[in-house]
């Protein structure tokens, strides 16, 4: 079945990335890299397995967040992606780009009623697991 899983992540743009991940990383102890932060969590179903939320500071005039109306996008990790994007087809909801494979994940990106733009991550989380481990110590 498809559906939406979790957040996979939290994307705004701002004036200073680098400042601003500097002051979140001071004032509220966030260990920010040059992507932003990876909030490292267990799932419930299966605990031996990590997943992670990501919280990511980029530019005003990133490419990325168009079209979008707002200087914040949501990333919802799911399950199924293809099946879903058929859907929105049938359905007439705005798809923005063609299933961009990668080796942690399969993303693509929508348009929500109101033209917010939504990211959506099926995730390969054994994989974005290894990229973690590079990061992260595990525990």
């Amino acid at each position: 079945m498809k559906k939406v899983t979790g957040i996979g992540g939290i994307l705004f743009t701002c004036k200073d990335p680098k400042q601003l991940k500097e002051w979140y990383a001071r004032h509220l102890g966030m260990p920010t890299d040059e992507y932003g932060v990876n909030f490292v969590w267990r799932k419930d179903d299966k605990p031996n397995e990590r997943g992670c939320t990501q919280w990511s500071a980029m530019p005003e005039s990133s490419a990325y967040m168009q079209p979008n109306v707002s200087t914040f996008m949501i990333n919802y990790r799911v399950e199924n992606l293809e099946a879903m994007v058929a859907d929105f087809k049938r359905d007439g909801v705005t798809v923005l780009d063609e299933i961009e494979v990668t080796d942690y994940g399969k993303f693509v990106h929508i348009l929500d009623g109101e033209g917010h733009k939504v990211e959506l991550w099926e995730p390969i989380d054994s994989e974005y697991e290894n990229l973690l481990d590079a990061q992260i110590p595990s525990e």
